[in-house]
Formats: C-alpha cells, sequence, structure tokens
C-alpha cells in the first residue's frame, strides 16, 4: 500500500479495533515474491468463484491465466456463442434471410474465435490435462464437424444440389462445454445422476400405460364408438397408447374419455382408475424420485467443490505463510494479506479491506494462521455495502433554512409510515381509475392528477434524502419508481400532444403508456412485508433460474433445428386478410378438416427458428400438445409422434421437475435461513466498532461510498456524532450460485469438509466430480 493511504486508515484508530498493522508493503518486492503473490491470487480467486481448472504453476501459465479468466475474456466468449446460437436467425429457413457468404463468414469468426481460445487454454493447463478432459474434446469436435459442415454445404449449394445444416443441432453444447459453463454442466450432471433412477419409474409407468391400453382395446374396440369426428373410437392399439399417454398430461380430457361415457356411465371407472395411477401416482412419483436423487448427487458435489476451497485456499496460505520466532506456527502477516486482496479484489475500499481484516484477526495480532486465512474466500462472498455520511445538496447551499424546524418536521413527515400508507391508497385508487374508460374525460384528466402526485413524492423524498442515497446501487424500488413515473409523464405527454394534432392514428405510444401506469401497480408489493420477502427470495434466487433458462434453452435450440429440418414448410401460415383458398387448411391438403386447422394453428410451426421456439413453448405447456401435435403427424408420418413425446419426456418430465426440485430447495433455504457463523461474525464487528448503519440511516444521508469521489476514511465532520464511513451487510443471499448450493446442504455436510485437511502433494488437485458432461 502507498504512503498516501497509511494516515486515511489510521482514523478507524479511535473506533478501537480496526488497526493499521503492518498496511505498508514493501514497493521493491523481489521477483519470486511477485510470482508468489500473482499465484496466491489465482488461488483465492479460483477458491472465491469454485473454479477447478488443473493450470500449470509455472509464472508465464500464470499470468495466461489470469488473462483467461479476465472478464473481458469471459464476456467475449458469451458474446460469440450468441452470435453462433443467433445465426440460426439468418439462415435457411430464415426469419430475415442473409447471403450463405454472409453467414458463414459470420459462422467461421465464431468458430475460429473457439479455437483461439481453446489455444489460449491449452497454455494455461498441462498437456496430458488438456487431452484428458472430456469438455475440451468436445469443443474440438463440435469445431471441427462444424467447420466440415460449412464446406460440405457450401459446396452442394454452389453445384445446386440440396444440403443440410446437420452441424447447427451441435451448436448450444459449446454453452455447455466452455470452461465458463460450469453451471450448466451441473444442471446436465443433476440429469445424468438422476436418469436411472427416472428409467425405472418410467419404465413401470410406461407398463402401466400399455396394459391400460389393452384393456381399452378390449373394452371399447368392438362397440363401434365414434369421436365427436365421426372417426373410430379406440380401435388401433398404437392410438389408444398415444391418447392415453396424452391424458395423463390432462391435454385431452374430458374429450377422450367421452365415447365412452357416453355410452355408459360405469366406463368412467376406467378412466377415474387411469387417472388416479399415472396422472398422480406416477407423475408424483417423477417429482419425488427426482428431488431425492438430485438432493442426493449434489449434495455431494457440493462436498468436493467446499473441499477444493479449502485446499485452495490452503495452497495460497502455504505460498505467503511465514514463521514467528522458533518452533512457531506458519501465520500470514496483514502487510501481505492486504497485498493479496488488493490483487484478488482491486476495487475494494481501504476501510472495506481493514473492516475483513479485523474479522480474521480479532485479537490484533498483526498477523492469522491457516484457519483464518482460509476464511477469505467465503468473506469476500458476504455483500457489504461501505456507505458514507453526505450532507444534503441543499443543507450546503441553504443550511439555515434546511435545518430549521418547519423542514424537520416536513422531512420527519417523510420518514414516517403514515407518508407509505397515504400513497400506497394513492395507487389503489389509481387502480380503479386505469379499469375505468380511457375515453371518459373524468378518467383522462385524473391520469394527470396521479401523475403530480407521484411526481410530488420523488420531489419529497429527494428532498428529505440525499440524492446519491435515494438513487444508490441497492435502492431497486427508488430507481423502480422514478423511470415507471417519468416514462409514464413523458408518455402521457407525447400522447396527448398527438391526439391534439389530429393525426393521431398509432396506438403504440398509448400502448406503452398503459403498461407503465399498470406497472406502478406492482409498488405495492414492496409495502407488504411478506409480498416483500417472497419478491426479493425470487430475486435471490434469479442465478439459479438463468442457469436452468440456459438448460431449457439449449434443448430448445436442439429440438428447434431437427425441428425445422423435419416440418419446415410443411405447414404455411397466412396473414388474417388474405383470400386464398389454402388458408382454411394452413397451405397443406392433409390438412383439411383437421383440428389443427379447424383451430387456426398455421402460425404454429417450423418455418424459422422462432416460430420452433414459440411450438416448443407451448409444448413445454401441454396445453392441447396432442392437437399440435396430430398436424405435424398429419402431414408427415404418424411416426413424427416420436418427436413430440420425446421432447415432453426430456423437458416436462426430467428437466422441469429437477429445475423445480432446485427451486423448491433453494427458496426454502433463501425464506428460511439464517446468518452464517462468518456473516455473524462480520456483523458483530461492524457492531462492535460502533460503525453499523441504522435502516432509516441508509435512507437519509449515507451514500454508497464507492459511488462517491471520495471513499477514503477521514474524520467526521465536527459536531457530528457519526463516524465519517459506516458499513452495513447487504442481504443474505449469496454472490454466486456455488455459494447458494453451499448454504443449501451445509447443514448435511460432515465437519471435516470445513477442515483445513492435509493437502495434495501436488500444487495442483483435480476433483472428479467436477468433469465435463
Amino acid at each position: 500500500m502507498s504512503e498516501t493511504e497509511k494516515p486515511k486508515s489510521h482514523s478507524l484508530k479511535k473506533n478501537e479495533g480496526l488497526t493499521n498493522g503492518g498496511n505498508n508493503v514493501s514497493s521493491t518486492v523481489s521477483d519470486e515474491m511477485t510470482e508468489k503473490f500473482d499465484l496466491a491470487t489465482v488461488y483465492v480467486s479460483d477458491a472465491q468463484y469454485n473454479r477447478n481448472i488443473f493450470f500449470d504453476t509455472s509464472p508465464r501459465a500464470v499470468r495466461l491465466y489470469l488473462l483467461y479468466n479476465h472478464w473481458f475474456m469471459q464476456t467475449l466468449v458469451y458474446v460469440f456463442i450468441i452470435i453462433n446460437l443467433a445465426l440460426a436467425i439468418f439462415e435457411d429457413p430464415a426469419v430475415v434471410p442473409l447471403p450463405i457468404w454472409a453467414t458463414s463468414t459470420i459462422e467461421i469468426i465464431c468458430l475460429s474465435a473457439f479455437t483461439v481460445r481453446m489455444v489460449h487454454y491449452a497454455k494455461v493447463i498441462p498437456k496430458d490435462k488438456f487431452w484428458k478432459d472430456p469438455k475440451n474434446i468436445c469443443i474440438i469436435v463440435i469445431v471441427t464437424l462444424s467447420f466440415i459442415d460449412l464446406i460440405i454445404y457450401g459446396a452442394l449449394k454452389a453445384t445446386g444440389y440440396f444440403g443440410i445444416r446437420w452441424s447447427r443441432v451441435l451448436r448450444p453444447l459449446l454453452l455447455v462445454n466452455v470452461t465458463e459453463g460450469r453451471q450448466l454442466r451441473r444442471a446436465f450432471r443433476s440429469i445424468r445422476n438422476a436418469l436411472p433412477q427416472i428409467s425405472y419409474v418410467f419404465l413401470l409407468f410406461m407398463f402401466s400405460v400399455l396394459v391400460f391400453s389393452l384393456m381399452a382395446l378390449k373394452l371399447f374396440g368392438k362397440r363401434g364408438l365414434l369421436t365427436i369426428d365421426g372417426s373410430p373410437y379406440f380401435t388401433d392399439y398404437l392410438d389408444i397408447v398415444f391418447d392415453l399417454y396424452v391424458l395423463v398430461t390432462t391435454a385431452n380430457s374430458p374429450d377422450v374419455m367421452m365415447p365412452a361415457y357416453n355410452y355408459s356411465v360405469f366406463f368412467t371407472i376406467f378412466f377415474i382408475l387411469y387417472i388416479v395411477i399415472n396422472t398422480y401416482t406416477f407423475m408424483s412419483f417423477f417429482l419425488a424420485v427426482v428431488y431425492n436423487n438430485y438432493k442426493k448427487y449434489l449434495k455431494e458435489e457440493v462436498r468436493q467443490l467446499v473441499k477444493a476451497r479449502r485446499f485452495k485456499m490452503c495452497r495460497a496460505f502455504s505460498l505467503l505463510q511465514e514463521t514467528l520466532g522458533e518452533d512457531g506456527e506458519p501465520v500470514v502477516t496483514q502487510a501481505k494479506w492486504n497485498h493479496l486482496v488488493k490483487l484478488v479484489k482491486p476495487k475494494i475500499s481501504i476501510a472495506h479491506r481493514e473492516l475483513l481484516w479485523s474479522v480474521l484477526d480479532d485479537q490484533n495480532k498483526g498477523h492469522i494462521g491457516k484457519f483464518a486465512f482460509v476464511q477469505l474466500a467465503d468473506l469476500l462472498s458476504i455483500q457489504v455495502i461501505t456507505v458514507k455520511s453526505q450532507p444534503h445538496p441543499i443543507q450546503i447551499c441553504f443550511p439555515s433554512m434546511y435545518n430549521s424546524s418547519v423542514s424537520r418536521f416536513i422531512r420527519y413527515m417523510i420518514h414516517h409510515r403514515m407518508f407509505v400508507y397515504v400513497y400506497d391508497l394513492i395507487i389503489l385508487v389509481n387502480a380503479v381509475f386505469i379499469g375505468l374508460d380511457e375515453e371518459n374525460p373524468v378518467v383522462s384528466n385524473a391520469e394527470w392528477g396521479f401523475l403530480a402526485l407521484y411526481m410530488l413524492e420523488i420531489i419529497l423524498k429527494l428532498y428529505a434524502t440525499e440524492p446519491r442515497a435515494f438513487f444508490a446501487r441497492h435502492h431497486f424500488w427508488n430507481w423502480f419508481d422514478t423511470i415507471i413515473v417519468v416514462s409514464a409523464l413523458f408518455g402521457t405527454i407525447i400522447n396527448s400532444a398527438l391526439k391534439h394534432s389530429g393525426g393521431y392514428t398509432s396506438r403504440q405510444i398509448l400502448d406503452i403508456v398503459f403498461i407503465l401506469r399498470v406497472l406502478r401497480l406492482i409498488r405495492l408489493v414492496d409495502s407488504i412485508k411478506r409480498f416483500r420477502a417472497i419478491i426479493n427470495t425470487l430475486i435471490k434466487i434469479g442465478p439459479t433460474i438463468l442457469t436452468f433458462g440456459q438448460l431449457i434453452v439449449v434443448v430448445y435450440y436442439i429440438f428447434a433445428m431437427v425441428g425445422m429440418e423435419i416440418f419446415k414448410g410443411k405447414v404455411q401460415f397466412f396473414e388474417p386478410n388474405s383470400t386464398s383458398p389454402d388458408q382454411q387448411y394452413c397451405g397443406n391438403p392433409l390438412l383439411k378438416g383437421t383440428t389443427f386447422a379447424k383451430l387456426n394453428y398455421c402460425k404454429n410451426n417450423f418455418n424459422n427458428v422462432v416460430s420452433s421456439f414459440i411450438v416448443l413453448l407451448e409444448l413445454t405447456v401441454v396445453n392441447q400438445w396432442h392437437v399440435l401435435t396430430s398436424g405435424f403427424t398429419a402431414v408427415t408420418h404418424v411416426s413424427a409422434r416420436i418427436f413430440f413425446v420425446l421432447f415432453h419426456i426430456v423437458v416436462v418430465i426430467i428437466i422441469i421437475n429437477i429445475f423445480v426440485a432446485f427451486i423448491l430447495e433453494a427458496f426454502l433455504v433463501e425464506y428460511t435461513v439464517e446468518k452464517s457463523d462468518l456473516q455473524t461474525s462480520l456483523e458483530k464487528k461492524i457492531e462492535e466498532l460502533e460503525l453499523n448503519v441504522q435502516q432509516d440511516g441508509v435512507d437519509t444521508g449515507l451514500v454508497d461510498a464507492m459511488e462517491s469521489n471520495d471513499n477514503e476514511l477521514g474524520p467526521s465532520d465536527a459536531g457530528k456524532q457519526k463516524p465519517s464511513l459506516m458499513f452495513k451487510i447487504a442481504s443474505r443471499r449469496s454472490r454466486t450460485v456455488d455459494g447458494l448450493l453451499q448454504r443449501m446442504f451445509e447443514t448435511d455436510l460432515r465437519p471435516e469438509d470445513f477442515n483445513e485437511e492435509k493437502e495434495p502433494e501436488n500444487i495442483n488437485f483435480s476433483n472428479p466430480a467436477f468433469d465435463s458432461v
């Protein structure tokens, strides 16, 4: 640390507990020590973000590894992956057609970027480890096959022959196998681990469906019953199997049972038994099996994750350790610890860093042992808001007015709970007016009144709260209110101006205004404590939901590519004002008289990637999925049902159940979890130093120290009892998905998983639980 930083850190000494303790790190650090710090930085960073890469520890490889994990390089990889996936929008069958040379050029650039990334990775890890890593082989195979497919497809097109881009189904696998996709690989491993148990239940379920189908054939096949469209009822065994499979999803209920029910009420006993056994019992078994196996294997993986993190921190400790006195235990001094933290988190403030040190060195020894050092990765994952006392701009310009009794009373009323209740009531009244006819002059003029009240609320809050504190990064609802109200104000002004100009014909701006008005009602959620707890929990598990969102995208993309090759052009959509007779049967005579055509499902097709994704979403919802299946079966072959049944099994039965299992566990953890011991120690230290932020203090004159121009520690202003810099734990949420996983299963982990164990002989260590898909 530089000399200029030394006096700044001393200002906290008066609060007792934070000592400077050797902040100064010599500027003439030897090359050997620099290399040790670089390697230790890698270990701590990997431990914090749970990266498990078997990298070479030579100085050159470490520098390349630091570059490899740079946020810009990681972002660039995802940019090229997104571009590569988005090529389907411009390729045949295209939403926006582009020449083949344009799409091929873009794809070659993307594949070249992936190749460069792999070469970079090969320079980081030992060659024998590189070729033994399945995900590296997978990426190399995908890139190679894509190049081969490009050449073959281009040659066929150039000579006028028909070609298929079969390598497009491999594109989403790059998202899975890149180094940064470890969360997605973990989701796939959850599926892989649950498959054996799921398969047993699924086989038993299919046996039940086949037995009931055989019973249905014998019960109804010879009775001459007809369906509503006049076709024979339950006379073909394979059709019966498909109809009863669809019945499990309730998509064709009660249609499938009506001919039998109309014939005799006693036949409903057959369908009731079938629904109870297969729909309610077996489907519940699927969720139970998925949840149990998912939790079992994920818990073991988290145990490995915790052990790997401890090993990495132990390696970092061994690089920086010193021995104090004869036969003394190895320790890390505060000077080295500070330098390490600066390298791991360059943007961390001096005050925040010293606060973390005071938690680890609670006895002010100036050094810490291994047990305290290994907690650094967990400590850095705790979100701490550093706030600084800042006077209001009006108070600076007009101190006498702002500090007057009238001004203090106004600010007191603004921060009073009744102020919130009054505006909640205004929002409820506004909701009633939103539901009324917009053309009514009273309703239309009332909107201006509500907008004025909302703008007044924001102005009053800005008067009572320091602006930078009001718009701090962690104050979501303040940002939400301001953006919605200001946008609605401008939208309403533009809408009124266009209406009075006489040439207003478009409803687009009016639709936007209506949406903004309705969005204002969401603010009521923040006023109800239990609602706010639920919404905050959903926000906290957002990263996890995004992981499964990527999983869905991967599966959707593969099925969309296959579906487009099989069904493209088979179903055509005609605009509503079209006069073509083909409109009645979606441009395909095979669909004449079908339910698919009668319900005007023509736009549900596989003619481009966008419409394909929409069809797959409809299939995921399962409502009317049998009608969609019947349409595509009619224009191809009855075996096309395999495509749709397979999609239902993979997405609805397996992936959705795993997603539900994770949400159940994560929601329970986030909704009921207590603070960790480390987080509790951090809060106690903040309170002990009297640097804690009161809840009402955050909303008045305290700004995020990282957002202000000066985040240094200095003495408080004269006459004020508050210290110049204070801290607040942002929330109980984990910054990473891995942190959330550890909290989910920390009560099930063995005590030795958290203790520092004997380090492996090799400076790098492999974790067999963290291979690729």
